[in-house]
C-alpha cells in the first residue's frame, strides 16, 4: 500500500516551512487536569502558534510515555474519562481551531474501540470528530496495513515512528507507510523533558530524507526554545509533549500559551 495523497497535516507543515520556520506540533492529553481545562489548553496552544496538535488519549499501559505524561494520563483515567469522552472533546476542539489535530494513543485502544477487531469503528469516530490523523506509537509500520486501510477510507493521515536505532529496512517501511509526516524520535527510551538534545536526531533525519520527500518531524526530549531552534535547523517540524503537559498542570491555558509562543520563536529559522 503506497501513500501519496497530501493530507491537511502535511499541508500545515509545508505552509510553516514556506513561511521560513519549522512547524510546531504540541502534544497534550485529553482530560488533564480535566476535560474542560484540557480543551482550553489545546485551544490556547493553537492560538499561541502551534501548527498542529496531538491529542493524547490516555491509556493504562503507555509504553512510550515518560513520568510527566504517565502521571497526567493517570489523572484522566482516575477521573473516569473514556475514549468517547475524549472524542467528544476533540469534536469541540476541531470546531474551535483552524489547525489540524491528530489523536495519539496506543493500538490496543483503537483495536478494541467499538468491539474487538473494529479498527474501522475507531477510524470512523476519529473522522466524525474531524481529526486529521492518528499516531499509534506501538504499531510497527510493517504491521500497519489493516489500520492504514481504515484510516485512508476515512481521510486520516497515519504517522509512524522511526528511532535512531532503526535499520535501513525499518526506515524504508516507516517512510513508505507514513502519511502526514514521519515522526523521528530524537533518542531511545520514553518521552520526557531533557537538559540537552541527543546528537542522534540529525543523523536520523538525514537517513530518512534519503528515503522520502515527506516531512520529517522530531520529538522526544524537545523542551526549550533553544532545543526548538536546534531541531528547526535540520527537520521540518518540532514536536513538544512533556514540557507542554507540565505547563498545563502548573498554570493551565495561560502557561501553555506562554510556552508555545516561546517555542514558536525558536522554530523560526534565521
Amino acid at each position: 500500500m503506497t501513500t501519496t495523497t497530501t493530507t491537511s497535516v502535511e499541508a500545515a507543515i509545508r505552509a510553516a516551512n514556506a513561511d521560513g520556520r519549522a512547524a510546531l506540533i504540541i502534544y497534550l492529553p485529553a482530560g488533564y487536569p480535566d476535560l474542560e481545562t484540557s480543551l482550553a489548553c489545546l485551544e490556547a496552544a493553537a492560538g499561541a502558534g502551534a501548527d498542529l496538535l496531538e491529542v493524547g488519549f490516555p491509556y493504562s499501559d503507555p509504553l512510550m510515555d515518560g513520568p510527566t505524561i504517565q502521571a497526567a494520563n493517570q489523572v484522566a483515567l482516575d477521573r473516569g474519562y473514556t475514549p468517547d469522552d475524549d472524542l467528544a472533546m476533540c469534536g469541540r476542539l476541531t470546531a474551535a481551531v483552524d489547525v489540524p489535530a491528530l489523536v495519539m494513543t496506543y493500538y490496543n485502544l483503537a483495536w478494541h474501540y467499538g468491539g474487538v477487531e473494529r479498527l474501522g469503528a475507531f477510524a470512523a469516530a476519529a473522522a466524525q470528530a474531524a481529526l486529521a490523523g492518528a499516531i499509534l506509537p506501538d504499531l510497527p509500520a510493517e504491521e500497519g496495513d489493516a489500520w492504514r486501510a481504515e484510516a485512508a477510507a476515512h481521510d486520516l493521515a497515519t504517522v509512524f515512528l522511526a528511532a535512531p536505532s532503526s535499520t535501513g529496512p525499518r526506515l524504508d517501511a516507516v517512510a513508505e507507510a507514513s502519511s502526514g509526516f514521519v515522526y523521528a524520535t530524537s533518542t531511545m527510551g520514553v518521552t520526557g523533558e531533557r537538559a540537552s538534545l541527543s546528537d542522534r536526531a540529525a543523523p536520523l533525519v538525514a537517513r530518512l530524507r534519503e528515503r522520502t520527500g515527506k516531512p520529517v518531524c522530531v520529538g522526544i526530549g524537545v523542551t526549550t526554545r533553544d532545543h526548538a531552534a536546534e531541531v528547526a535547523g535540520f527537520a521540518d517540524g518540532v514536536i513538544v509533549g512533556s514540557a507542554a503537559v507540565r505547563a498545563a498542570g502548573d498554570g493551565g491555558p495561560d502557561a501553555v500559551a506562554a510556552l508555545v509562543r516561546d517555542l514558536a520563536e525558536g522554530c523560526r529559522r534565521r
